[in-house]
């Protein structure tokens, strides 16, 4: 794990429960020594992080505590919607189709990641498509980045049809293997661990689990192969979220001196994984 992708899996998960959504440089320094990254590093990525407007400082004495920025925040709380809220609802047979236009190269490089962001998948180098009704999100998006485009809804009327859409918009069989492989990585019971071992084990199910956003569009399950593996992934992943959260806090608490208040857990509600606040 890449110490960048690290701090925002500790504040997702533990720092943002911590005071005002806060860290000290000096504490953070030693949770990320366990996962080999040497302080001098950590500084250097937070002062990054800083610059790029996601932290905010407060010095006391020689202390220094990096804060969330309200860009920060509003970054965790959409990821962390799209990660504890991984797999959708019912589907209405619409899809979403969006056609664009030629526009600059740059734009069009940030609106493709933004796209499979939102759960778009690419038919043709012009022509995005998405389950349900996304039309809001997706214009809004076009807007803001400056590409032209027309957004509208369709249906094909044929199920076998949007199978087909389905398989050519997504490589479905990569993704069900990169499943696989979690469930066979993270399914494992509870060990006799140290607190420590508790908070790797627990960064590392999540950093792994908060991946698939990037690349799992939620298509419903009329679209999605026989034996797909993301609802055992999502069990998995609730369980041991679960399991090795008292470790996994008791170590921050000790390695930080902070509290961590009212951190949320991972549920399972009629197949979809969801998320509330422990008290």
């Amino acid at each position: 794990m890449r110490p960048r992708s690290l701090v925002f899996t500790l504040f997702g998960d533990y720092f943002r429960y911590c005071g005002d959504g806060e860290a000290p440089l000096r504490g953070l320094s030693d949770v990320l020594q366990l996962f080999e990254v040497e302080p001098a590093t950590t500084r250097v990525v937070m002062s990054r992080l800083r610059a790029e407007g996601w932290f905010e400082t407060r010095r006391d004495g020689r202390l220094t505590t990096y804060v969330l920025s309200p860009k920060a925040w509003q970054l965790l709380d959409e990821g962390r919607e799209r990660i504890f809220r991984h797999v959708s609802g019912e589907w209405d047979g619409q899809w979403t189709l969006i056609a664009t236009r030629a526009s600059d190269r740059s734009a069009r490089d940030e609106v493709r990641k933004q796209l499979t962001w939102l759960g778009f998948g690419q038919l043709q180098p012009a022509i995005w498509v998405a389950p349900g009704d996304r039309m809001a999100a997706a214009r809004d998006l076009m807007e803001t980045n400056g590409v032209s485009s027309d957004v509208f809804l369709s249906r094909s009327g044929d199920l076998d049809h949007d199978r087909s859409i389905a398989a050519r918009g997504w490589d479905l069989d990569a993704l069900d293997a990169l499943y696989g492989r979690f469930v066979a990585q993270h399914d494992s019971p509870a060990d006799g661990g140290t607190h420590d071992d508790a908070l790797v084990a627990r960064v590392r199910l999540t950093d792994d689990y908060r991946r698939f956003p990037f690349t799992d569009p939620d298509l419903p399950a009329d679209l999605l192969p026989a034996g797909w593996n993301a609802p055992r992934a999502h069990e998995v992943f609730v369980r041991r979220h679960d399991e090795l959260r008292p470790g996994a806090t008791s170590a921050i608490e000790r390695l930080t001196g902070m509290t961590v208040r009212g951190a949320h857990r991972a549920f399972l509600d009629g197949g979809a994984v969801g998320f509330t606040r422990e008290r």
